[in-house]
């Protein structure tokens, strides 16, 4: 169990504010962020597979290629924000993808579609480790996984409220002369636009700028955040690691993108595939839903999954982030997805498949706290750019590759086997990455304190 910290009110008060000021707009835009890239997923099912002549593989590519575009700038872009800052650098990624987003309502062929997406991920790259950065950056490493988790209930909320919203207007089928799926990629795209504006004007790059918190709050923050740094600079120099190829050359960021790999794998093949999953359900259980029953059932697994990663950062946050927090979602989420596969009935399926998006959502903010832990300045910039173009890779190939394996096997059982297989290998990783870690460096304190982040 992790030393808990004796709280100050100044220390109270600044960490609310946060909170309170910060992570609900950045959340925000990362719900319209995860909205405008997943939704493909809502319109192939409902017209746009068919009137764009797509088999299953084409969609997968169709998805994936947004991975590849993202990868191609991901870290040159969040060595921008670091330079520029993230309140330029956010909102000007949130108006770029915007305008390629608006672009998808007037699409007209499978080509045109791998075009925009791959468009799409150029435009988003950095985004989300820009946003991971930005929050690190506000807060001591003790408070950092409940303020992600906040921020990370974005990403199932999506689902939760973006699959009836997207239903909602896939069914104004006409509107403007336009079929549903065209409007929903209409209405779905101006908030990253209107938000990118908003953006440029609300946020602030650092404590020390922020006009909101009182001086005592921004002192408090500017030097508790400026002694982490420090004794991460120190053990980074002792270690010749203190500088870009930091992130580069340390063996615990290229573990942790290996780690990531196996969840995002497991995220965006249920993300792209669950609704094209839930609308066989038709044929495979002879019933009939309407394009809203659809949206709702694929909203089904994300609400618990949103409360469980709720619960679980702040179990982690209260207690001290151990392996178990990560390691152990991975094998429940590894173990229950292939399960899915041998359910009677959609009702059954669901559960099974709410249990493995719990699981997957439990993880990540918890995750994403380790990387700041013993990384800082330019090599964090780098580092948590590089775990996540692991998860782009594993977004790109577990699109691809399910979609691929359907067409091939006629089925979803080899793909979620897989899923499994990625997960169970997450788990792995993580367990050896922190006995690993334990066994190097058992007595240093500097070393101690990155062991905590990965024990």
């Amino acid at each position: 169990m992790g030393a808990v910290v004796p709280t100050t009110a100044v220390e109270r008060t600044a960490v609310k504010k946060v909170s309170v000021r910060l992570v609900p707009f950045v959340a925000l835009m990362f719900f319209v962020n995860y909205l405008d890239r997943t939704a493909v997923s809502f319109a192939e099912p409902n017209g746009m597979g068919s009137d764009l002549a797509l088999t299953a593989a084409q969609f997968g590519f169709a998805s994936g290629i947004f991975f590849l575009g993202y990868i191609v700038l991901e870290v040159p872009s969040n060595m921008a924000l670091h330079r520029f800052g993230a309140r330029r650098w956010l909102a000007r990624i949130m108006v770029t993808w915007g305008i390629v987003s608006l672009l998808f309502t007037w699409v007209s062929s499978s080509t045109e579609l791998y075009t925009l997406r791959f468009l799409l991920g150029i435009a988003e790259a950095g985004f989300f480790p820009g946003a991971i950065l930005f929050l690190s950056q506000w807060v001591p490493s003790r408070h950092r996984t409940k303020i992600l988790g906040l921020f990370y209930l974005a990403q199932p909320l999506t689902t939760v409220l973006g699959a009836p919203l997207a239903g909602w207007l896939i069914g104004h089928h006409g509107l403007f002369g336009l079929e549903g799926w065209r409007v929903m990629f209409l209405f779905v795209s101006l908030p990253a636009i209107v938000l990118g504006v908003v953006a440029w004007f609300y946020l602030s790059d650092k404590p020390a700028d922020a006009k909101w918190l009182t001086p005592a709050e921004r002192d408090w923050l500017t030097d508790e955040l400026a002694a982490e740094n420090a004794q991460k600079t120190g053990h980074e120099t002792k270690h010749a690691k203190g500088d870009l190829k930091a992130a580069f050359a340390n063996s615990r960021v290229w573990t942790l993108a290996l780690v990531y790999f196996g969840f995002v794998y497991g995220l965006y093949a249920l993300a792209f595939f669950l609704p094209t999953i839930i609308n066989g359900f038709q044929e495979q259980y002879d019933t009939t839903f309407s394009v809203m029953d659809k949206a709702w059932i694929t909203a089904i697994p994300y609400l618990p999954a949103a409360f469980v990663l709720f619960f679980w950062t702040r179990h982690a946050t209260k207690h001290g982030t151990r392996t178990w927090h990560v390691a152990g979602p991975a094998v429940v989420g590894g173990l229950s997805i292939p399960l899915a596969l041998y359910m009677g009935s959609p009702a059954a399926t669901v559960a099974v498949i709410t249990v493995t998006a719990c699981s997957i959502f439990a993880a990540l903010p918890v995750f994403w706290s380790v990387p700041s832990r013993f990384l800082t300045g330019a090599a964090a910039a780098a580092g948590i750019a590089l775990i996540n173009t692991a998860g782009n890779v594993a977004g790109f190939a577990s699109s691809y590759v399910t979609g691929w394996l359907k067409d091939w096997t006629g089925a979803y059982y080899v793909p979620l086997y897989l899923v499994g297989f990625f997960m169970l290998l997450s788990a792995a990783l993580m367990v050896w990455l922190s006995s690993r870690t334990r066994a190097e460096e058992p007595t240093a304190e500097a070393d101690a304190q990155i062991t905590e982040a990965v024990r």
